[in-house]
């Protein structure tokens, strides 16, 4: 089917900044009303504190081990904070309580070099051989200014929250799009508005949307930190997080702009997935880059100067402290001016197509239209 253009109204319209004030409290009120919205930000929430105190409540547990003890405690079990002795009175009382699974292990005297053995019903027991275990107090001439584990969790973090609130409202705006092409209640739309107040709006209002989902999932974080204790890494957090916000506003208005333009190429939804994709990628670019690379100086530099991607390389680099303190700046100038550019194109896409239905117009053609 050929694409064929609708004529558009010649209505009188309201101002521009009226209808995007307009456009932007229907998107938000649409989607703050929706009962999947709250209760999916309402699970997300829940598992994120819960997810926090139960790491905190699993982390802090520490498993102790019942071993016998014949003839008192050698000095390496009374000290270990994983053993706990049982003294008994012989080998045998204690081969006993090993066979009934009452202990673990048992300790008893022998001629060995260390003077007593270790006897365990069917295989060895690794956590009570390294308590009882001498290990060398080790000196690190590099160390490594953070545990590689806490490196990979800041990332995994900083970039999840930034794919599920771009992705989520990123659809949001594809989905009204196309819904409103397809009904053609986009006809009725644009005889009260003007085309770039109506993507401004939508950009504007699931942008609200979306800082204010990563608001929320910032605030529910800081809490299960402040629930389990953790002050000093909730202290860490809090400059990197209000970078991340800021970040995050122009880096969400850069890739909803890509989502609205790519709506109004097509008027199905079945033909979603074609303009999609490209947009779903640049969103994942900072999630999967941060996650592979976060140990990898060279490549996160390069990561928090890319637009798509500084949401969230930057804002990790600064809680590592690995950025200077003109490096955001000039980033975030990076970001706003790309975000600047980006919108204008989408604006020239999303005015070109709005109105042409049928199969799905091409870039070329959408940039060239008038």
């Amino acid at each position: 089917m050929s694409t064929q253009t609708m004529a558009r109204p010649t209505q009188e319209r309201i101002g521009f900044w009226s209808a995007t004030g307009l456009v932007a409290e229907r998107e938000i009120l649409a989607q703050v009303r929706s009962k999947s919205f709250i209760i999916s930000n309402a699970i997300t929430l829940l598992l994120v504190i819960g997810g926090i105190v139960l790491s905190s409540v699993l982390g802090g547990q520490t498993e102790t081990a019942r071993i016998a003890v014949v003839g008192g405690a050698p000095a390496g079990a009374s000290a270990s904070e994983v053993l706990e002795p049982v003294e008994v009175a012989d080998r045998a009382e204690a081969e006993e309580l090993v066979r009934s699974g009452d202990v673990e292990a048992a300790l008893v005297p022998d001629d060995s070099e260390l003077g007593y053995g270790l006897i365990a019903l069917e295989e060895a027991p690794q956590a009570v051989v390294a308590a009882l275990s001498v290990s060398p107090e080790v000196e690190l001439l590099e160390p490594a200014e953070t545990p590689s584990g806490l490196r990979f969790l800041i990332g995994l973090a900083f970039g999840l929250v930034f794919m599920v609130a771009a992705l989520g409202s990123g659809a949001m705006i594809m989905q009204n799009t196309v819904q409103e092409k397809q009904s053609r209640v986009v006809e009725i739309l644009l005889a009260a508005v003007p085309a770039r107040a109506l993507m401004a709006g939508k950009i504007i209002g699931n942008s609200v949307i979306g800082v204010g989902t990563a608001a929320a999932i910032a605030a529910a974080a800081a809490l299960g930190l402040a629930l389990t204790g953790q002050t000093e890494l909730l202290d860490l957090l809090s400059g990197p997080i209000i970078w991340f916000v800021i970040f995050f506003i122009f880096g969400f208005v850069l890739v909803a702009s890509i989502f609205a333009a790519g709506a109004s190429l097509v008027s199905r939804q079945e033909d979603t997935g074609a303009v999609m994709t490209p947009a779903m990628m640049l969103v994942m670019i900072p999630y999967f880059g941060v996650t592979f690379f976060n140990d990898n100086p060279t490549v996160m530099t390069i990561l928090s100067y890319v637009p798509f991607s500084a949401p969230v390389g930057m804002p990790v680099r600064l809680f590592f402290g690995e950025a200077q303190w003109w490096e955001p700046l000039i980033s975030l100038a990076l970001l706003v001016v790309s975000t600047g550019i980006v919108v204008a194109i989408a604006s020239k896409i999303y005015t070109n197509t709005l109105l042409k239905m049928g199969s799905r117009v091409s870039l070329r053609e959408a940039l060239r239209s008038s």
